[in-house]
């Protein structure tokens, strides 16, 4: 894992230019604080401009001169790109392809695929990625990202036609040169040939489950399958030549990590200490119910066990770095105490962990999915999740730890897990708590999972059995429900009533319904909006809607009662949680009979349209008119220092509109 950053087709004073392009790259310090290499190369054949590749690399694999970017696949050097990521079959591609070269980075096998197979080549590696390609042959530029999103990047367009590609926002949101900038989507590949202005995007990862929003899958489950499935996903994910450790919450997720890592560590390719014992950490409020269950399966399972406390005053003195490395107002809950983890883990000396999420979205583990009114419903709602995972609990994963310098590997997010998992029958995903199986098993969320690990005739269970069958727990939640309560305290004492009365003036497009997300975007502006030019892109790549426990906008129409609150994505605004009791979903007074046409049927088959289809969708829709027709004036009357123009304000609200319409990109 690493930051990676680069500009292509730039011109003026190379020497000036090094020097802009090392302060911007230095933002990414977190993500690479091993070691620093710089590729500067001028084209002739273009006018004589310039392109820099920097990469800041954070060693797992291949630590030393041996792994060090960027990568060439000979020595003239005229394919040359970085990557950001982990490629966990490259030595079966280095087998497959004959791919002889003395780097050991796993990431050099990108550059020899695309060599052989074009922009095919993303289909051919297992990992999460992303990277920039320049094969200066024949001019080509590439982009890539992985399927799921999991490594973050974005690209920006600069006024003298530049191209720029960076793992973060920060590099680019306030460089005076750059036009506009915007989020690269998850499953797609970005190319530019030569005399050409612009690229073309591509979506290289298509399974009919993204691509066409009316499938639904027959196939019936095969648990030993599903679990042979998942067993290898983090098996392959062991692969490491420096320390690392598993993140154990106690859930059903973090623990089936956790023992299946602890089971075949010793006997898993290319792992750092394979005879020794799996390190686990869990963190929360002292009493917090996952700090309880995290040391049961720890005790269950033999690992070193490391239990992190913090307060909630600790958890707010953290809020402006969080937004700021988060770059978003969403997740900041969860964010908060994953961040404030990850410190303590560097801390230890581990630079990788391995991580839960992607099960609650593959297979409806959030207590919502209760109330899903049809197993159709139920598996687009899994798809909606599944696909829009870049920009929530992926991202938070990622740049939480990277923070710190540490590597999440999220292995239920493989793409064999997903491409099973999505293409499974949701009639085995269905909840019903007042059934029970031949076993005795309640249908709970994830009990497909559950069951597929259920083995109590064997000597050496996976989970003990109240772990396995426990009830979900988000994580925001069970780190302590004092934190996400004085976090909703101190947005009051922050937010007066009349600021909050006034909120449609001060945010004109999608006012927040919560003092809480009125005081986490005013952070997010304060980062990455107010006073600079291209303030109005950042709203571009975040989504937008309400959400009840985690839920998307479309499925908030499942219950009335959820369409007239204001929302809340703690697991306790569904009654079905175990601590719901007391827990009051507010009314949202703006709250009106149009609420119901821009946040419950809002997916539609914009799932398999490229960025610059959604745009132009966007701007054509009646609906993209009327969002902009009802916010533009205000955001014209607004006074923003730095003058965001009326056309880029105008912009950003369909573009956000775009986003949350159609963020399964």
């Amino acid at each position: 894992m690493c930051g990676i950053f680069s500009v292509h087709g730039l011109t003026g004073d190379p020497k000036a230019n090094r020097e802009r392009i090392y302060a911007l790259a230095k933002r990414l310090r977190h993500r690479g604080p091993d070691s620093y290499k710089i590729d500067k190369y001028q084209n002739l054949e273009d006018d004589g401009k310039w392109t820099f590749m920097v990469h800041k690399r954070l060693a797992i694999v291949a630590p030393g001169e041996s792994g060090e970017q960027p990568l060439y696949t000979d020595q003239t050097k005229k394919t040359c790109f970085i990557a950001n990521g982990e490629i966990y079959n490259h030595q079966q591609l280095r087998d497959d392809h004959q791919i002889d070269h003395p780097n050991a980075s796993d990431c050099q096998v990108i550059g020899h695929l695309y060599e052989k197979f074009g922009q095919e080549f993303p289909k051919y590696l297992d990992g999460m990625f992303a990277c920039v390609i320049e094969d200066r042959k024949n001019g080509t530029l590439i982009a890539c990202r992985d399927h799921m999103g999991k490594i973050p990047m974005y690209m920006a367009k600069g006024k003298d036609g530049s191209h720029w590609f960076s793992s973060e926002m920060k590099c680019l949101h306030d460089d005076k040169e750059i036009e506009s900038y915007e989020l690269f989507p998850p499953g797609h590949i970005w190319m530019k040939k030569k005399g050409e202005k612009e690229g073309t995007m591509t979506r290289w990862y298509d399974p009919k489950w993204i691509t066409d929003v009316e499938y639904i899958p027959t196939e019936r489950a095969d648990l030993t399958k599903l679990r042979k499935i998942v067993v290898k996903a983090v098996k392959d994910r062991l692969m490491s030549d420096v320390p690392y450790a598993v993140l154990l919450s106690g859930g059903l997720d973090s623990s089936l990590i956790t023992s299946i890592a602890v089971r075949n560590r010793q006997s898993a390719r290319n792992t750092y200490g394979s005879t020794e014992k799996v390190h686990s950490f869990s963190i929360g409020i002292r009493g917090a119910p996952d700090l309880k269950a995290a040391k049961k399966v720890a005790d269950h399972l033999g690992t070193i066990h490391h239990e992190i406390h913090f307060t909630p005053e600790e958890a707010l003195d953290a809020l402006p770095d969080v937004v700021w490395h988060l770059e978003t107002f969403e997740q900041v809950r969860a964010s908060v105490p994953m961040y404030l983890l990850t410190r303590a883990i560097k801390s230890m000396g581990f630079k990788m962990v391995l991580s839960g999420e992607g099960a609650d979205e593959l297979f409806g583990g959030y207590l919502y999915f209760h109330k899903a009114p049809s197993p159709q419903e139920f598996h687009k709602e899994c798809a909606r999740k599944t696909s829009r995972l870049h920009q929530w609990d992926v991202a938070r994963a990622n740049k939480m730890t990277m923070a710190w310098g540490v590597e999440a590997r999220t292995p239920l997010l493989s793409k064999a897990v997903v491409d099973y998992a999505m293409n499974m029958s949701p009639l085995d995903k269905m909840i019903d708590v007042n059934r029970t199986d031949k076993d005795g098993r309640k249908y709970l969320e994830k009990y497909i999972l559950r069951k597929a690990f259920d083995m109590p005739e064997d000597e050496n269970p996976y989970l003990p059995e109240e772990v396995l069958w426990r009830q979900k727990e988000q994580f925001s939640d069970g780190v302590g429900y004092d934190w996400v309560d004085g976090l909703k305290k101190h947005a009051e004492e922050k937010v007066s009533d009349e600021e909050f009365a006034k909120r449609e003036e001060r945010f004109p497009l999608s006012p927040p319904t919560t003092k809480e997300y009125y005081l986490l975007r005013s952070i997010f502006e304060e980062h990455f909006v107010t006073g600079f030019e291209n303030g109005a892109d950042a709203y571009k790549t975040v989504p937008f809607g309400k959400s009840i426990a985690c839920s998307t906008p479309e499925a908030v129409a499942w219950d009335p009662e959820w369409e007239k609150s204001v929302g809340d994505i703690s697991g306790r605004a569904v009654k079905f949680h175990d601590s719901a009791g007391g827990f009051k979903l507010d009314k949202d007074d703006r709250a009106t009979s149009t609420s119901k046409a821009t946040t419950s049927k809002t997916t539609t088959s914009a799932l398999a349209h490229t960025p610059s289809s959604r745009v132009q969708n966007g701007f054509n829709s009646k609906r993209g008119d009327a969002h902009r027709k009802k916010f533009g004036a205000a955001f014209q009357r607004r006074q923003v220092k730095g003058s965001l123009s009326a056309r880029k304000l105008s912009a950003v609200v369909s573009g956000a509109f775009v986003m949350r319409t159609a963020s399964a990109l």
